[in-house]
């Protein structure tokens, strides 16, 4: 096997100078063909009491089989996470953003201190996707982003439900409108399996952002977390990672500003989760690329809103997968010029190049309107510098005057504040 490919870990697995390092490899369990082949970490977010998680050790597993099929040795590791879905409203949401910085941290340590050549990130829900996508760029090292995938929507007499639903039946309850039984029932109906959130929550937005950013292979964003849609994606990596390392093709050399307008345009049309702008600056600072709020603002005016979907609309990822997936928006998009299509992607092709040989919109669809018939309601301000909020800062808990975090197992004291 060629050094070019094995461009760190030969250092481990093959140099005079580490005998106890390949003691431990063989100890692992790998064999004197998998010391030759390159190494590819695969990193999930698995963990089991989230359904945005609770299935990436699958994907992994099956990920895994096909970088091996390659030619490829891969390694399986996991990170943390949080879901915002269940702390929030407590106190464990100051442990939400913070979990993106040690989502990276994990990552490139492990990354770094093992030498592995190259990256496959599996994350599901909120801040998984930016941190993932921060330590890919750490690295510098071939690497792409595969989504956990969206959640199916529930449902409970003739009724569509989302994680939104229990909240929304909490309130009639005190209304009078519903029984607490009928809120019982449609708490049990509202999440009926693995995957993230279903509208454009910050999963789903971060997912979408970061396939139009180029990291993530086309259809990723909006492919249903269980199905035969993510099968075949999970069964295309080890393709995918062979060319990566073949081309040395990695993040900074996919990620400019012209991709990053690309992510924000994406997360506008669709109608995306405003935390998109915390992580998108995050990730282009990460990158060092410059891009401010006062870029966000001036792209969001010039960008319509062209999704109906939740929370302010009425669609699902899953209908979009169902109308062509996030490839077709983007395919639009292109044709009305809100892309960059010279942006180059993970495939090796440019955005127009991906996008050219993919199938359009579904004919009569509703999810996705036309830029001639923009949705108005998201216009923003006239003068967003002259409306600050009133408050010192804005959190998703009621967390004012509380005790820093104070973890246990470790030294971190600094208190967390969430946007």
């Amino acid at each position: 096997m060629s050094v070019k490919l094995k461009k760190y870990s030969h250092l481990v697995s093959q140099s005079d100078t580490q005998p106890g390092s390949q003691a431990m490899l063989y100890g692992a369990g790998l064999t004197e063909q998998d010391m030759q082949q390159p190494f590819v970490g695969i990193c999930s977010n698995w963990y089991e009491g989230n359904p945005c998680n609770r299935h990436l050790r699958t994907l992994a597993a099956d990920i895994r089989k096909s970088v091996r099929q390659e030619g490829l040795t891969g390694l399986e590791f996991n990170t943390i996470g949080v879901s915002d879905g269940i702390s929030n409203g407590t106190e464990g949401m100051r442990y939400s953003l913070v979990s993106r910085e040690i989502i990276a941290d994990s990552i490139e340590a492990v990354m770094g201190a093992h030498y592995y050549d190259a990256l496959v990130t599996i994350p599901g829900c909120d801040k998984n996707m930016p941190g993932s996508v921060m330590a890919m760029i750490r690295l510098n090292r071939p690497s792409l982003m595969v989504y956990g995938g969206t959640i199916a929507t529930g449902h409970w007499q003739g009724r569509t439900l989302d994680i939104v639903s229990p909240f929304e039946a909490h309130g009639k309850k005190y209304a009078g409108e519903i029984t607490a039984e009928e809120v019982q029932s449609i708490i049990r109906h509202a999440c009926p399996g693995a995957g993230a959130c279903g509208g454009m929550y910050t999963a789903n937005t971060m997912s979408s952002a970061i396939e139009a950013l180029g990291l993530s292979l086309p259809y990723s964003a909006s492919n249903p977390a269980v199905g035969e849609a993510k099968e075949k994606e999970c069964a295309a990596i080890g393709p995918a990672m062979r060319l990566l390392l073949e081309k040395d093709l990695k993040p900074l050399d996919l990620l400019t500003r012209e991709s990053f307008e690309n992510a924000l345009r994406v997360v506008i049309v669709l109608g995306g989760s405003t935390n998109a702008v915390l992580h998108l600056l995050a990730i282009a600072r990460t990158a060092r690329i410059p891009f401010t709020l006062n870029d966000i603002r001036e792209i969001s005016r010039k960008t319509p809103v062209l999704g109906d979907l939740k929370p302010s609309g009425k669609y699902h990822m899953e209908n979009v997968h169902e109308v062509g997936g996030l490839p077709a928006v983007m395919k639009y998009m292109l044709s009305e010029k809100l892309l960059h299509g010279d942006s180059l992607t993970v495939t090796g092709k440019t955005i127009s190049e991906n996008l050219s040989q993919l199938p359009h919109l579904a004919e009569g669809q509703q999810v996705i309107t036309t830029v001639a018939q923009p949705d108005t309601s998201h216009r923003p301000p006239a003068h967003p510098r002259r409306q600050p909020c009133r408050r010192r800062r804005c959190r998703k808990n009621h967390g004012q005057g509380r005790p820093a975090l104070r973890g246990h197992g470790h030294r971190l004291r600094q208190r967390v504040r969430l946007h």
